[in-house]
């Protein structure tokens, strides 16, 4: 039995174990910790079959992967076999022997990073261009804003813009390049790799919004806001999160009450609202009647002027206000993450995305919007552990201890070679999911999300290992290692808390077979 065919049966027994368990996703509540860990099980399973697909130059690093993610499995499983009424199978662990392992971290530290995941002519040079515009327009920059907590230069911005960065999956009819998912992950992720905050993330947000606009705008809406966005003549923040509601979207009270005219007024907090400074505009999800739950919630797009600082506060001529603060964070640096209070903030009527078909349906909207989302994040948390990957594999080979590099010892090969075949797999399932994304973004929302939730994983684990092969320099913020592994801790909490994205997005999707 090959290894992907062991982690499917076993994912599938679990699966319908669980279903067996919950009654199809009705009792999910009643089960919390068993239909989590079966879903990241599941994930764990569905990383093993996109590896069983990569290039062949890249198939050690994979195989490594596989195995180590099979032994997971078991150990994942055992701890709820019992309420599963399921045998723990035994996993023969040939594959992680410390030999290959470490020849992997040998060549990574010979060749100075891991082995390059080979493409077509077109995604080479995507990958090639952004590398270069990276390394030249943001790495110096980079530890400057993460150390002072500075704003994104707008010359990253406009330079972004001018090489169409913001418009890489938009459709050539509404000014995008409609290069495809995939040109954009690898984007985002060579951003990423030199600076999550100062350039990985900047293309996020507008493609968030691009997505809920060409899943439910009005024709009239995709013709005036998405060659903007794609332009990068607007940028955009995205506010769903409130002070009390994180995880819970159908619970949002932030309220847009109609006004006479037919224009909306919004009244309420919103929460970790990412750029929404610098933005120009807001996609603001809120409630527009008192329907339960989200049958009563609408998107909105919200203008605003430009601030550059910390704090910012705009009013309208009509009376309406908007505040904003920025919170502080320890890494994630760049962008500032704000909590804002809305009132009688006054939005065109035009502006209610999908119009009058639009209301009620902003949380749909906001989902579409959402699963582009978390496949940005899992590239962006590939790009974060393959810049730890090339700090590590520098520093091993330039750093002396006891007379020789420590790039010599084979521990230190060993954990770079594990470092090295976890962002193969993590590539392998992001890739996977922005593929299916460009035939089927609908059918691809269950993948993305595990892109997003093994990856962000991936990354927190590659980084601390790459700090720990620095020792004491690994935590000093002279060393960029630091900045990744501060960087690093946010990619499991945004566009999807982890135990929340495993337990209601990925294992519900699965269970409920929906």
């Amino acid at each position: 039995m090959t290894i992907t065919t062991f982690a499917r049966d076993l994912a599938d027994r679990a699966l319908a174990a669980t279903r067996s368990l919950t009654d199809h996703g009705a009792a999910l509540d009643d089960h919390q910790v068993v239909v989590e860990r079966v879903a990241y099980l599941a994930t764990e399973a569905r990383v093993i079959e996109a590896l069983a697909e990569v290039p062949p130059s890249l198939a050690l690093a994979a195989r490594i992967a596989a195995a180590e993610l099979a032994a997971g499995m078991v150990h994942r499983l055992a701890p709820i076999a019992s309420a599963l009424k399921l045998e723990v199978p035994s996993f023969d662990p040939a594959g992680l022997e410390p030999g290959p392992i470490e020849a992997l971290g040998a060549a990574a530290i010979a060749d100075g990073g891991p082995p390059t995941w080979p493409f077509d002519e077109l995604l080479g040079e995507v990958r090639a261009n952004v590398r270069a515009f990276a390394d030249r327009e943001v790495a110096p920059h980079a530890e400057r804003i993460h150390h002072h907590d500075e704003l994104v230069p707008e010359r990253v911005i406009a330079e972004m813009a001018k090489a169409g960065y913001f418009g890489l999956s938009i459709p050539e009819a509404y000014g995008g390049h409609d290069l495809g998912n995939l040109a954009m992950i690898l984007t985002t992720e060579e951003l990423s790799r030199v600076s999550l905050a100062a350039a990985g993330s900047l293309i996020t947000r507008p493609e968030i919004l691009a997505k809920a606009l060409l899943a439910g705008g009005t024709e009239a809406q995709k013709q005036a806001w998405l060659p903007r966005l794609a332009s990068g003549e607007i940028m955009a923040a995205i506010s769903v999160t409130e002070p009390n509601t994180g995880s819970d979207v159908a619970a949002v009270a932030c309220r847009a009450a109609r006004l006479p005219d037919g224009d909306y007024a919004i009244t309420g907090a919103k929460a970790w609202c990412t750029f929404a400074g610098r933005a120009d505009v807001i996609a603001v999800l809120a409630r527009t009647s008192d329907d339960a739950g989200a049958r009563g919630l609408s998107l909105f797009i919200v203008d605003k002027p430009r601030f550059d600082g910390h704090a910012f506060s705009a009013s309208q001529p009509g009376g309406g206000v908007l505040e904003g603060k920025a919170d502080r964070t320890p890494g994630y640096r760049g962008m500032h993450s704000f909590t804002l209070h809305f009132d009688n903030w006054r939005v065109p009527a035009a502006q209610l995305v999908g119009g009058e078909a639009g209301l009620g349906r902003g949380f749909a909207l906001q989902m579409a919007g959402f699963a582009a989302g978390r496949l940005q994040t899992g590239g962006r948390a590939c790009g974060v552990a393959l810049a730890a990957i090339e700090h590590a594999a520098r520093y091993a080979g330039e750093r002396r201890q006891f007379g020789k590099p420590i790039g010599d010892f084979g521990l230190t090969r060993y954990h770079l070679g594990r470092m090295v075949s976890r962002l193969i797999a993590a590539r392998a399932i992001t890739y996977a999911a922005a593929t299916a994304m460009d035939v089927d973004p609908r059918a691809a929302s269950t993948l993305a999300a595990m892109s997003k939730l093994f990856a962000c994983d991936v990354a927190v684990e590659v980084t601390q290992l790459g700090q720990l092969l620095h020792g004491g320099w690994g935590y000093a913020e002279e060393y960029p290692i630091s900045r990744c592994v501060a960087d690093a801790q946010v990619l499991p909490i945004f566009e999807g808390v982890k135990p929340i994205l495993a337990l209601k997005v990925i294992g519900r999707a699965l269970i409920t077979n929906s």
